[in-house]
């Protein structure tokens, strides 16, 4: 650990020294919807009109793009603020509604849930392992002026640590490439609790000088292991909630195995292009007629591996190297047309074709029946979308719908919007989908006796009613209203195996989240509070009633401004519920109805820095643990985490 903080003491004086010029502008971020007139002004490539090499000095923070998936684009942003706070973590995001494991790079049981997917074909399950993956709509482009590089770093648990590095840099100011990788190492308290992560990103975008063909492309790799231990034993929780003092050394409470851990692996090949067959007869593109291709080749495996049969999971098919292996491969292709008219507004029309092989290598017999080895097809889908914008309305529409293949899915979305003012906007939404469940709640196989099956389930209709406004003035509040018809879900059968089971009944679920920031001065309080409530006789979808985050904190400029210093306290808490409870097996949570888990405190005191283009963070983590009772739980069996002490950073500089 001396080395550690040795090495980022250096690191941050070699960062003040060397890479933190000022950049013009006041590097704050805005955000435009495919700003291509901005993007011809910018000077990419380090070089002016002039042909002259652009230099560090010149440049603005806002001259340094990132480019989503659908070509929304925003800027870098070195700014410091409690948003920035509260997506400093593992996932780089904001993680409201959702409730860590004890070690760093272990699952989520989440709080809420959303019904809002448009896909048409099944996923491919292992949900647990798939809170830190990133899909295709998540890997961002870039476009800069010089060289741009990032680096995130945080302290884990026990021999670990996270680290996310991105470079990026235009060739030209047509072509851009970077290539990013967060790893991620802790041991952890528990026995067998291990966390190593790793996603590697490669993208490049290229475009031709008259915008007429733009193309995206990238490769990401990823994989996610796991030691699971099943969580502790049934007899440990007294120690574990009397606040024994025998047993403050996590390490030895007894667990209900030691000797298992779980694999996914990742692969993934984007390529999404679009050429402008009519580009428009004015500045403003009236009648342009745009031709687009998406490509997406992914590639997901899931294993479990245990050296010797655990009781945990029931009888096995064989006592000692139990390996558990799924594979699933997914073809995507899409073409579309897009017609942009300043009267009817934006119309899109596409077919896409995807192949589906999810399985295993061998068909078992057992005396239950048969069970394959293999799910696999091709799906033809066709689509359409439109989008209107006129005097601050907003309307949009997606629609799609299988028309070949096994599974004859469909989804419906309309939306509408309308800006009052610059502060003030109104949306309300109405969505409906039905599609098949997860693969793995169809067919699975296991050495463990209880974990195979093939279902033929019907497909899970949701229907969701939305309403959002948006206000900085006066709040921020989104309400949604779902019927979920056939809903799937893993619980515990009579041989106490975890199983899919479908919910034939409707339930309704109701949520409504909150969130407001009140300044005063230099003093600052950040509410977030979300009210659930689901109709559900059976209690297959167990939520908490309520969920709250509230930050009290105080920022300032201090030393002439050379440093913007904030700090305070985050209260988090849920009401008591069913938690949720985790099969380590499938990497999946199961609903249990027997304890309920929650309505325990947990505070966090925070000390962030700004420096130039670097965040420094520190934070005391639960640090209300020892003395507010030892009753918390991320799962059931499943301790959360101690009170702990973390720091890191995050970096930008520029060449």
């Amino acid at each position: 650990m001396k080395k550690i903080i040795f090495t980022l003491i250096l690191v941050l004086i070699s960062s003040f020294a060397f890479g933190q010029r000022k950049l013009g502008g006041k590097g704050t971020v805005k955000t435009k919807k495919e700003d291509e007139a901005l993007m011809d002004s910018l000077n990419f490539g380090n070089s002016n009109k002039n042909g002259k090499k652009v230099k560090f000095e010149d440049t603005e923070i806002t001259d340094y793009l990132i480019i989503s998936s659908a070509r929304d684009t925003t800027y870098v942003d070195t700014t410091l603020s409690i948003k920035k706070e509260y997506k400093f973590n593992y996932l780089r995001k904001d993680e409201f509604g959702l409730m860590p494991f004890a070690n760093v790079g272990q699952t989520y049981n989440s709080f809420t849930y959303s019904f809002n997917e448009e896909n048409l074909v099944p996923e491919f399950g292992a949900s647990a392992k798939h809170f830190n993956y990133l899909n295709a709509d998540d890997v961002n482009y870039y476009h800069v002026p010089t060289p741009l590089t990032e680096i995130y770093y945080k302290t884990a648990f026990t021999q670990g640590q996270q680290l996310d590095a991105l470079f990026t840099v235009n060739t030209s100011k047509q072509f851009n490439v970077s290539i990013a990788y967060k790893g991620m190492r802790s041991l952890g308290f528990y026995q067998n609790t291990l966390s190593s992560t790793g996603n590697l990103r490669i993208t490049s975008s290229y475009k031709t000088k008259d915008n007429r063909y733009i193309v995206n492309m990238h490769f990401t790799s990823q994989d996610v292991l796991n030691e699971e231990n099943g969580g502790l034993a049934d007899d440990n929780i007294v120690f574990f909630e009397t606040g024994d003092e025998d047993f403050t050394d996590r390490g030895v409470f007894e667990v209900n195995f030691e000797n298992a851990e779980g694999l996914f692996l990742g692969k993934r090949f984007y390529l999404n292009h679009t050429y402008d067959l009519v580009k428009g007869n004015d500045s403003i593109q009236n009648n342009k007629i745009q031709l687009g291709h998406i490509l997406k080749l992914e590639d997901k495996i899931y294993t479990f591996e245990q050296t010797r049969r655990n009781d945990f999971f029931g009888d096995a098919f064989r006592t000692s190297n139990l390996k558990d292996r799924t594979e699933y491969e997914n073809l995507y292709n899409q073409v579309k047309v897009d017609y942009h008219n300043n009267i009817i507004g934006k119309l899109q029309l596409n077919a896409s074709h995807q192949n589906y092989n999810y399985g295993y290598d061998q068909v078992l017999f057992l005396d239950s029946g048969y069970i394959p080895n293999r799910l696999k097809g091709d799906i033809v889908s066709l689509g359409a979308k439109y989008a209107k914008s006129y005097k601050g309305f907003n309307l949009q529409g997606n629609a799609s719908i299988n028309i070949l293949g096994d599974f004859d899915s469909n989804s419906i979305t309309a939306t509408a919007g309308y800006k009052l003012n610059e502060d003030l906007n109104i949306n309300a939404g109405i969505s409906h989908h039905s599609v098949a469940p997860n693969f793995n709640t169809i067919l699975y196989q296991s050495d463990y006796v209880n974990y195979n099956w093939r279902n033929n389930f019907n497909n899970i209709k949701t229907q969701t009613l939305s309403a959002k406004i948006n206000s900085n003035k006066y709040l921020n509040l989104q309400a949604d209203l779902s019927t979920i018809t056939d809903y799937v879900y893993f619980s515990k059968d009579e041989n106490e195996g975890v199983k899919p089971f479908q919910n034939n009944q409707t339930i309704t679920y109701l949520k409504v989240k909150l969130q407001k920031e009140i300044k005063y001065r230099n003093f600052g309080l950040d509410n977030t509070v979300l009210y659930q409530q689901v109709s559900n006789s059976n209690n297959t979808l167990n939520v908490p009633q309520i969920v709250t985050r509230n930050t009290l904190y105080y920022s300032n400029h201090l030393f002439k401004k050379a440093m913007y210093l904030q700090t305070g306290v985050i209260f988090n808490y849920f009401t008591k519920y069913n938690m949720n409870a985790y099969d380590p097996l499938l990497s999946e949570f199961y609903v249990q109805n027997e304890n309920q888990f929650g309505g325990f405190p947990r505070f966090d005191f925070f000390i962030n820095a700004k420096i130039r283009q670097t965040r420094i963070f520190f934070k005391a983590e639960h640090f209300n643990s020892e003395f507010t009772g030892y009753n918390y739980y991320s799962a059931p069996n499943q301790p959360y985490r101690d009170f702990s002490i973390r720091f890191g950073l995050v970096w930008n500089f520029f060449m």
